[in-house]
């Protein structure tokens, strides 16, 4: 048996209240401003996290279990820090409410700092004032001093439908959760579809099937040949090594040539099956299926780069990939990268630091990046920086690139995802994030949560990347803005 959360803030407001305070506890607090505005905040606080979830990772993520006995908790600590000590005890409260009582569930760092900050709303010394509102509409506040059920009159006057603004999203977020709820809807409907009709004219599934298979079979790229190396490609260093990036290239072949190998294979089996000439295996049945929902098969998607296209995109977005990493074997190093091109873009990133740290005889362990933003459009770039690398094809989500004013700005109305400039990754040692930037995750998909592989990183996280920005950091944050590689289709 579950018990789901209700609702909007009003139903969440009003159960949160209804189930755990009771009048005598209302009113029997020695310090009852305190107690009382400080109760409204946790109660609020309770329902934004909630909330959050139905924006999927715009709001977490991960999708966290928060329920009411993190609430009950924190409303216990509340009480006893109020009546042990003569003052409010602010940085005590937030740290136990928000890395314990609640953040004890959170296992993403991007989660937690995102937690943090929408405690910070609620858990300041401004809202024992009046005036204080938790959202620029000015509808949600703590309300004045007064007896309970003037507090829950308060409650059912809310709206019953809430704002992207309350949670400080941009009213994009709102479509992102209709498109989201629409595909579930959808991805519901096919996973019903029969196979086959009876009657008609059209054709039958195995022809569909077949055709696509003679389709994809043409546009399957050839294998990446090291054979066909330039002289610049591969060539040994002084002390005997290859070049860092050179190593990542030739790791990202092997990636790349599996899942070539892969594909022509169970093309040509599957075209096999559907003429009865081989056994239909689960994994080409499931393939058949995937083929007729536009969907990627599993049995490619075990050995593929990390992608939430439909199959027709992402062969397109395959052959994209293998032509660059093609003109890289040819033409050598190129003068910029696009991140999204790579298996493994983690490798990528630590192959740049390794070139710095041998060239200057710095210990990577003391190296990160710094970033700028580039001006010059990427197709522009015809050599590439003395130290680091040229990166472009992040997009970003939640927010937008000002190209006016270079600077991190709000999103336009109806537009979820805006392309970025190319970015210098430069290796410093010992760097810290520079003031007046936002520190920006970045992405695989707009997924977001992955989990630890063997090396130890994300199978989505990549790096933070620092943007300029004349807001505070926390709009960017409460917002969910993150830079992503590739984009769902």
């Amino acid at each position: 048996m579950t018990n789901e959360p209700p609702k909007g803030f009003r139903a969440n407001l009003m159960r949160s209240f209804g189930n755990l305070v009771k009048e005598e506890d209302y009113e029997g607090s020695i310090k009852p401003v305190e107690w009382k505005k400080l109760l409204c905040g946790l109660a609020f606080f309770h329902a934004n996290i909630q909330e959050r979830r139905k924006f999927g990772p715009l709001g977490w993520n991960i999708r966290y279990a928060f329920d009411e006995s993190d609430l009950e908790t924190s409303i216990a600590v509340l009480r006893r820090f109020l009546e042990q000590q003569d003052t409010v005890p602010w940085d005590a409260l937030n740290y136990v409410t928000g890395h314990i009582n609640y953040g004890g569930r959170v296992t993403d760092d991007w989660d937690r700092r995102c937690l943090m900050s929408v405690l910070s709303i609620y858990m300041v010394p401004d809202i024992l004032k009046d005036g204080y509102n938790f959202s620029k509409s000015g509808t949600y506040f703590a309300p004045k001093i007064g007896s309970l059920s003037s507090v829950l009159q308060y409650f059912e006057s809310l709206p019953i439908a809430d704002d992207p603004e309350v949670f400080g999203m941009h009213e994009n977020a709102n479509v992102t959760f209709n498109t989201n709820e629409s595909l579930l809807l959808m991805s519901t409907i096919l996973s019903l579809q029969p196979r086959s009709t009876g009657g008609g004219v059209g054709k039958s599934s195995d022809d569909l099937v077949l055709e696509l298979a003679e389709q994809y079979e043409v546009e399957c790229p050839q294998l990446l040949d090291e054979g066909k190396a330039g002289p610049t490609t591969f060539i040994i260093q002084p002390n005997g090594l290859l070049p860092s990036l050179a190593i990542c290239l030739t790791q990202e072949m092997v990636k790349f040539n599996r899942l070539i190998n892969r594909m022509r294979s169970s093309l040509r089996d599957i075209k096999k099956a559907i003429r009865g000439l081989i056994v239909m295996s689960s994994d080409l049945d499931a393939m058949y299926t995937a083929f007729l929902n536009n969907r990627l098969p599993s049995i490619w998607e075990k050995v593929s780069f990390a992608s939430l296209k439909t199959l027709g995109s992402w062969v397109k977005d395959l052959v994209y990939r293998v032509n660059f990493m093609d003109s890289w074997i040819i033409n050598g190093q190129p003068a910029a990268f696009p991140l999204p091109v790579f298996f493994f873009p983690q490798g990528f990133m630590t192959a740049s630091l390794q070139t710095y740290a041998r060239e200057h005889m710095e210990a990577i362990d003391n190296l990160s990046f710094e970033y700028s933003v580039l001006h010059t459009p990427p197709n522009q770039i015809l050599t590439g920086p003395e130290d680091g690398v040229f990166v472009f094809g992040l997009y970003l989500e939640g927010a937008r690139w000002d190209n006016d004013l270079w600077l991190l700005a709000d999103s336009s109305p109806g537009r979820m995802y805006d392309l970025l400039p190319a970015i210098h990754f430069k290796p410093a040692v010992g760097h810290k994030q520079a003031p007046g930037t936002y520190e920006c995750p970045v992405y695989k998909t707009a997924v977001r949560k992955g989990v630890l592989s063997t090396t130890g990183m994300s199978t989505n996280y990549v790096v933070p990347i620092e943007l300029p920005t004349n807001s505070p950091e926390q709009k960017w944050i409460l917002a969910g803005v993150a830079a992503l590689c590739n984009l769902t289709d």
